[in-house]
């Protein structure tokens, strides 16, 4: 009998316990999951500024897709790192960049943006500045952070 109620307080309490955990509300948590998006551009394009492009691939995916505007989509981290520093090795950068929309669902997300790029050659030539429009589809991690698995951008600019 004893046991019984042993057995039937813990119940209760587990019950009680379970009552006050509160999850918080979905747009909390979306509007924390947007924060954590964003903060995800933001140091982006705090290490392109930079010139870091380990910065920049350690937010992506390992089996990430690279849509760079004339040539081959890449597919990884580490294709991705390449290509930011072959960019860096020939310019100093300055990158201006935000998003306009951010949509969740679940686990997956996209980021629409516009980024304004000037690149400005090592070799002491003229720089050059565009103005572009990107999209991000990002993914919640296991770790509940969230890394880019494709990243695709063309420029606004017109063609001469």
């Amino acid at each position: 009998m004893k046991l019984f109620h042993i057995f039937v307080l813990s119940l209760i309490f587990t019950l009680f316990l379970s009552c006050t955990n509160e999850t918080p509300p979905v747009e909390q948590s979306i509007e924390k999951d947007k924060e954590m998006i964003t903060a995800v551009s933001n140091d982006r394009a705090e290490a392109f500024n930079n010139s870091d492009a380990a910065g920049i691939a350690e937010h992506f995916t390992e089996d990430a897709i690279l849509m760079a505007p004339g040539v081959p989509a890449m597919e990884g981290r580490e294709a991705v790192r390449n290509y930011y520093q072959s960019i860096f090795d020939q310019y100093e950068t300055e990158l201006d960049s935000y998003y306009e929309e951010i949509k969740i669902d679940g686990d997956l997300a996209y980021g629409r943006g516009v980024a304004k790029v000037t690149l400005i050659p090592k070799n002491g030539t003229e720089s050059s500045s565009s103005t572009s429009k990107y999209l991000n589809i990002l993914q919640r991690q296991p770790d509940g952070t969230w890394k880019t698995t494709h990243d695709i951008w063309n420029s606004n600019d017109a063609f001469d």
